[in-house]
């Protein structure tokens, strides 16, 4: 294109030809073209625009090798970085793999470990309603122990100390639940504290001496006189004093007790000790025993009228039988009459409202 432009304005430069000289003009015209065609300014510009071409082929030749020189290296960078990069993204996706087995397990392990955790809270709530049944179990087991002891024995003493124990251990569960059980049972154990106490194991204890003491007492019948000689009053045989004053003495001493046994002197201001058969004391005493034993048992059922009427019947076969003058004999009339006078009849109470709150109780928690 260069050239084409340099060579357009050069055909209008060149002179007109000459006619006269045919020869001359010729040459003429030839120099005065070549010299126009290097004055022309024309020429130069294209020169220079051809330069400017080729300088800037080869500058393009040069930076198009550059470039392509760039774009290898770059192209081998990409490709070293490419294969980097697939090395790191083997080695990530092997750790990614290893990390997602990490996981799995670790997820195998939470949920391992929230089944335990399910697992540990139903049985800690299983145990803590088992506590409470025990708990409950053991109250009603001590109330049911005090209602017995006071229906079948009377004793107030063993039902306070069961319906302690019941309370004790309600208040060391500590739930809140059982103020209501509580407050029944601290109401039950208040009315048998307020009762007169009976001291039935002191009263027991004084039967058993009395009971003891049966076999030792004297019997009435054995305290009175007897016509005994004394020593050396004993009759020898008369083969072996006769013809002695011995003798005489002897049959004289004889006839003696025989006349004096004919008059007795007896007292009538108290009535007369009742006489026994040698095999009938062990019966007596055999009876009189099973009277203060049936005493005794009526005592333990805190039964009033058995009691006194077998405490009556026993102080009147110690009066009428025994020696009265005896001092063992007093003790245990003293001891009778003591004992008969005592009152152990007491109305006692029911824990029926403690039974009956422990069973709504359980009702109530079932139906839950």
């Amino acid at each position: 294109m260069n050239d084409i432009v340099d060579q357009q304005p050069a055909t209008p430069a060149s002179p007109p030809p000459t006619a006269p000289d045919p020869t001359a003009p010729v040459a003429q015209a030839a120099r005065a073209s070549s010299f126009g065609a290097w004055l022309n300014p024309w020429l130069y510009i294209a020169l220079l625009a051809l330069a400017l071409a080729v300088w800037q082929w080869f500058e393009t030749r040069i930076r198009l090798a550059d470039t392509q020189q760039e774009m290898a290296r770059r192209l081998s960078d990409s490709d070293a970085v490419s294969r980097e990069s697939r090395t790191l993204a083997r080695q990530a996706q092997e750790q990614l793999a290893v990390q997602q087995g990490k996981i799995g397990e670790l997820e195998g392990r939470i949920a391992e470990s929230r089944s335990q955790q399910a697992t540990l809270e139903s049985l800690y709530r299983d145990l803590a309603r088992s506590r409470d049944e025990w708990a409950l179990a053991e109250v009603e087991q001590s109330v049911t122990l005090a209602a017995q002891q006071l229906q079948l024995a009377a004793n107030v003493q063993g039902a306070v100390l069961a319906l302690q124990a019941a309370d004790a251990r309600l208040a060391g569960n500590g739930r809140p639940q059982f103020i209501g059980l509580r407050k029944v049972l601290v109401r039950d154990l208040e009315r048998l504290r307020a009762l007169p106490q009976v001291d039935v194991p002191g009263m027991n204890l004084r039967l058993e001496s009395v009971i003891s003491a049966v076999d030792t007492l004297p019997l009435a019948v054995d305290g009175r006189p007897r016509e005994e000689g004394k020593p050396g009053e004993t009759l020898e045989s008369p083969t072996a004093t006769l013809g002695s004053l011995i003798f005489w003495q002897h049959l004289a001493v004889d006839f003696w007790r025989e006349l004096r046994s004919l008059v007795r002197i007896q007292r009538f201001d108290r009535d007369e000790p009742a006489l026994l058969a040698p095999g009938q004391a062990f019966f007596l005493r055999e009876n009189l025993k099973l009277r203060l034993l049936n005493a005794r048992l009526a005592l333990l059922a805190h039964d009033q009228w058995t009691f006194r009427n077998e405490l009556k019947q026993a102080r009147f076969w110690v009066d009428r039988y025994f020696d009265n003058r005896d001092k063992s004999v007093q003790t245990a009339q003293s001891t009778l009459k003591q004992l008969s006078a005592t009152e152990i009849s007491i109305e006692l109470p029911n824990l029926n409202e403690s039974l009956s709150a422990i069973k709504n109780f359980k009702l109530g928690k079932d139906g839950k």
